[in-house]
């Protein structure tokens, strides 16, 4: 499966760039949906887009711990500001979107299959 960056990602899928502006050239490739923090330090994959309602702090440790290529906060979900500074400082970007968690995993899901 190829790659796509993160700031394709947001540019593609119409997503809003919340946090972490520095790090959008870092790439992606597969998606990752879950909320449970504990679920996804164990399962999700190194580089993929996690798609997800959770933008607390905790979020971005586990997003860091994980190495995933960016969290999209799906649903209009908040960030908050302490999330905000951890992402930019960690170097995490934060993108944003209307969209259900299914549907924002979909969009970025099509980008990685486009040929």
């Amino acid at each position: 499966m190829k790659k796509v960056t993160i700031g394709q990602i947001a540019q593609e899928c119409g997503f809003s760039v919340l946090a972490g502006e520095d790090a959008l050239e870092r790439e992606a490739d597969r998606v990752f949906c879950c909320d449970l923090l504990s679920f996804v330090m164990g399962r999700a994959p190194a580089g993929s887009a996690w798609v997800t309602v959770m933008g607390n702090v905790n979020a971005i440790a586990v997003a860091v711990l994980a190495d995933t290529a960016c969290l999209v906060l799906a649903e209009n979900a908040a960030l908050d500001d302490q999330a905000r500074m951890r992402a930019d400082s960690q170097g995490v970007p934060v993108l944003g979107s209307a969209l259900p968690v299914f549907d924002a995993g979909l969009c970025i899901q099509r980008l990685l299959e486009r040929e």
